[in-house]
């Protein structure tokens, strides 16, 4: 991963993100930080939990529930147009390693029910 990354998430992840949710590109690394953070304690808990898309050097992968971002975002006291730009990245990024990994068209049939989440490794 590059001098921008931010945890499991890729800096043209983060730029692209931060286009498509209306929010400054300088303005989501933090708030990504802040996710990653409140996030690393949760690893084991998440395991348990949800099912795991895939695992890389890099970060765990996970579905999640509709809404569960939501939770997330008021958790942190996230605005709306922020909790979309912090979703919006790990949904890219798990599009990413999905091609990476040869599995992008599982992925996106999963994410027609399911959201991602990243957890970094």
């Amino acid at each position: 991963m590059g001098d921008a990354d931010v945890g499991p998430i890729e800096g043209q992840v983060l730029l692209l993100a931060a286009a498509k949710a209306s929010v400054p590109g300088e303005r989501l690394p933090p708030l990504v930080r802040r996710v990653e953070e409140h996030l690393s304690g949760e690893l084991p808990e998440y395991r348990r939990r949800y099912e795991l898309a895939c695992e890389t050097d890099d970060c765990a992968c996970f579905f999640v529930e509709t809404g569960h971002w939501e939770d997330l975002g008021t958790a942190l006291s996230f605005d709306r147009r922020e909790t979309d730009a912090v979703r919006r990245a790990h949904t890219e990024q798990l599009r990413r390693i999905g091609s990476r990994l040869d599995r992008r068209a599982e992925f996106e049939a999963a994410l027609d029910i399911r959201e991602p989440l990243l957890i970094g490794l």
